[in-house]
Formats: structure tokens, sequence, C-alpha cells
């Protein structure tokens, strides 16, 4: 009897060609979104004594002074990602008169995105940010946005309850870009999490995937928060999340 093996069936075939033509087309959308994404990116060819970038969102030029010397004070693709989805899906998440926190603001591209789409934003990061934050903010929403956005102190786990009370965090959206990665202060960002979370309140969070501490992550905030992937970017290794509070009944 003739033996015929099963890589030969028409059906097995047909099942190959079928996942590389969705692996095939996945790949193409990535890569048609992100050079979208990049896209909205202007980086002047001219040198100056000031490093800035010019970026365009939500019909608006956002020209951001960033500081070489500093991780927080630069714009990475995470924040270009999120800032994109914030304005793409603005009618699923309404920004507009919603109370808005991001953690870790940098140089405040995302909370410009965030102001311009109507929301109130109090944009936060550590002390020595504070300043260019400001400067980002200001220069990018003054007589464009509807409510004035805030800058604040937010060193991560420390003083909360003196700066953020829990009674008066009634933040609809926590928004997160790039927060994750080689530092000791993972715990203590959890910590924010937490603290900065009401059971309505919705975290939309971007994060490149860098080393094993991300994963590790991921894990101790599941611990906590119902974590949902959104969305996914493999050429940039960048994923979107969308979090809220787990039931603290059914833990």
């Amino acid at each position: 009897m003739k033996k015929t093996s099963i890589y030969h069936q028409p059906s097995f075939h047909y099942l190959l060609d079928s996942e590389a033509q969705e692996e095939t087309r996945e790949d193409y959308d990535d890569k048609q979104v992100v050079t979208e994404i990049m896209a909205r990116c202007f980086i002047p060819t001219s040198i100056t004594t000031t490093s800035w970038e010019s970026f365009h969102f939500i019909g608006h030029e956002i020209r951001i002074t960033e500081a070489m010397d500093c991780y927080g004070a630069v714009v990475w693709p995470s924040a270009l990602v999120l800032c994109y989805f914030l304005e793409t899906n603005a009618k699923q998440y309404n920004m507009v008169d919603k109370n808005v926190i991001e953690i870790g603001a940098g140089t405040g591209l995302v909370s410009i995105v965030a102001s311009l789409l109507g929301a109130h934003v109090t944009a936060t990061d550590l002390p020595e940010l504070l300043g260019n934050l400001q400067y980002n903010i200001f220069r990018n929403t003054k007589m464009k946005s509807k409510h004035l956005p805030q800058v604040k102190e937010l060193s991560w786990g420390v003083a909360l309850d003196t700066n953020f009370p829990r009674s008066s965090n009634n933040f609809d959206y926590i928004l997160a870009a790039d927060v994750v990665y080689a530092h000791p202060f993972l715990e203590e960002l959890l910590i924010t999490f937490d603290h900065l979370c009401k059971e309505t309140t919705v975290i939309l969070w971007a994060m490149k995937f860098r080393l094993e501490k991300e994963n590790k992550f991921i894990d101790r905030f599941k611990e906590l928060f119902d974590l949902e992937e959104i969305s996914s970017f493999p050429s940039l290794n960048i994923k979107l999340y969308k979090a809220v509070k787990k039931n603290r009944r059914s833990v």
C-alpha cells in the first residue's frame, strides 16, 4: 500500500498557506501603522542650541524640547504609539472633560495630546523634569486646549497620601508610556498605579519590551489589575494595554 504523507494533503497545505497569509497580513498591517505613526514626527535637519522635534496630532503641530542628558526628557516610540491610539480611538476613549493623569510624563507629548482632545490633564514626573515638562505643555496647549493642564511632582511610591489623597483621586484615565524599564522602582510604580486607581479608572499603557523585568512586572501587575492587550506592534516590540482594578471581593 502506498503511504501518503500528511504534508501532501491539500487541507494541510491550505492550513499552512492560511497561517502564512495571516502572518504576512499582520506583519504588513504592523509596518503600515508603524510607518504612519513615525510619520507624525519631524526632526529638523539644522543643528540648534536646543534639541527639539515636531509632532503632528489632533490637527496641531506640537513642538517638543528634549534634554538628551536624561531618559525622562526624550520622546520614546511608546509615547507616539499612545498618542496615535488616543487620536484614532477618540470616540471609544473619549477624553473630553475627563480627568486624566499621566505618570512618567517626560517631555509631556502624551499629556499635550490628551489635553488637545479636551481632557482635564495632570502631567506628573520627577522634580528635575518638571521645568522642561511645564515648558512643553504650556507652549503647546496655551489658547488651544479646553482645560489648562496641570504639572505636578510625582515620585513613585513617595508621599502619595499627602500629594494625591485617595479621597480626591477621581481619575477617569491613567496614561503611561514606557514607564517600565531597567530601574529599581518597579514595586513603587505598582503601588502608585494602585493608589491612583478607583474601580472606574481605566489605565492606557504603552510598553516596550526590552528585558525580562518587563515580563515579571506584567505578572505582578496582573495580581492587582485585569489586563487586556488592545494593540501590538511587533516591529517596535511595543504592546498597548488597557487595565482596570480587580474587584477586591473576587481576588
